[in-house]
């Protein structure tokens, strides 16, 4: 079955806080606890989750999208701002930018799958106002000078960790580096309820922003309803009681996830070491979420071949993960300007997208394949390899048949 490691290990705990949600029938994230049987898994999730990564605070979104909206509304970010993200990302990453009538500056990744640090100074105009760095495909990003970059250029830094749930950069958990964390819990992410998010972080004005955006501008309120008193216009991206039951049960199952999923990422790359002509992505930190194998040939010609052999395609064809195949935004002109009713009077130079802007991005995604350790996805180009649950004897079969493939294709 597709999906992330967290739906393969759904079980007893998941069903047992569904229940109680369900019994009680109040399924609105707000209440009291313990009053008409309002159970408050929302809040309880958004509170263990805050403890488990180090951050300050937590809320709960209806997804990753919506908490990257929160973070770029938070931070103030909107017409005309320029906010720096790598070409290889989900589309929301780059789209949560357009629809906050910003302008998305695509740069490049390196052999990480990240964004590439040492191409973003190059990439900074006066109207540059922040970077997202994306923890691709479970693997921290570079944070250190991405961080004196923006430090040295007064720059936000909103972290991408949609696909890194758990993920750590140097001890720290990532999300927890940057002004904020936005996070996914789609299926197909490290833990899932379905669909949801939460956005993190330490500060407390931007708490108090980002909390406002995500609930028609309310102030954080646990109790009830507020009425009145509210600092912002908002959105309704809350998270339901239900979401919150799943997610709370995930959320207490995430490091034993993880450490599972490096055991068995460990076991199969250490069975395909020393092959001719392939090499791996580099892991910027071994707190990486382990959800992926990508296998980087030497060659464009190579990859393809293993592809077509394996019944599998190389990342730069995986889908709308990569800017090549984003149909929403080739070969339009920035979308602040195209995409909203409103003029972007402090944006006045066209920006467009286009196929092959990134040359070093599209070098690195023809040679790169996918295998599969936690992320069942065929637009990831993930569809083949091991699952969270996989044996010792399947594992070894995935690496006998790679190691096959690889010499019949030579």
């Amino acid at each position: 079955m597709a999906g992330g490691p967290g739906r393969y290990v759904f079980g007893d705990e998941e069903r047992k806080e569904l229940l109680d949600v369900m019994e009680t029938g109040n399924l609105f994230r707000y209440g009291e606890i313990g009053k008409d049987g309002f159970c408050g898994k929302v809040v309880t999730f958004e509170q263990e989750m805050a403890e488990r990564l180090g951050h300050k605070h937590v809320f709960a979104t209806s997804s990753g999208t919506s908490s990257l909206l929160c973070c770029l509304a938070a931070l103030g970010i909107g017409a005309g701002d320029e906010v720096i993200v790598p070409g290889y990302t989900f589309i929301a990453s780059i789209s949560s930018i357009a629809l906050s009538m910003a302008v998305p500056v695509l740069a490049e990744i390196d052999e990480s799958l990240t964004i590439d640090p040492t191409k973003i100074e190059a990439l900074i105009t006066p109207r540059t106002k922040a970077i997202v760095p994306v923890h691709m495909l479970g693997n921290p990003c570079d944070m250190d000078p991405i961080m004196e970059i923006a430090k040295k250029h007064n720059l936000y830094v909103i972290e991408d960790c949609c696909q890194a749930v758990g993920a750590s950069y140097k001890g720290r958990r990532v999300g927890t580096i940057g002004d904020m964390g936005a996070y996914s819990l789609n299926t197909f992410k490290t833990i899932t309820s379905g669909d949801g998010g939460f956005v993190g972080t330490s500060d407390d004005d931007l708490y108090e922003r980002g909390f406002g955006f995500h609930d028609q501008g309310h102030k954080p309120c646990r109790q009830g309803v507020e009425v009145g008193n509210r600092s912002m216009l908002g959105m309704n991206f809350r998270m339901n009681e239900l979401s919150g039951a799943v997610a709370l049960a995930q959320g207490r199952k995430l490091d034993n996830i993880l450490e599972t999923l490096r055991e068995k990422k460990a076991a199969l790359k250490a069975q395909l070491q020393g092959i001719e002509g392939l090499g791996f992505r580099t892991i910027n930190d071994p707190g990486e979420c382990a959800t992926l194998l990508t296998l980087l040939f030497d060659t464009k010609e190579l990859a393809d071949k293993f592809c077509a052999a394996a019944g599998t395609a190389p990342i730069a064809k995986s889908g709308w993960h990569v800017y090549n195949n984003m149909e929403q935004i080739l070969n339009r002109v920035t979308a602040a300007k195209v995409n909203c009713p409103y003029s972007c009077p402090r944006y006045d130079e066209p920006r467009t997208y286009a196929k092959h802007m990134l040359p070093q991005t599209d070098d690195i995604l023809d040679r790169a394949v996918n295998i599969s350790i936690g992320v069942v996805d065929k637009g990831l180009g993930s569809g083949t390899g091991i699952n969270v649950n996989s044996s010792m004897e399947e594992i070894n079969e995935v690496a006998a048949n790679i190691r096959k493939i690889i010499a019949e294709c030579k």
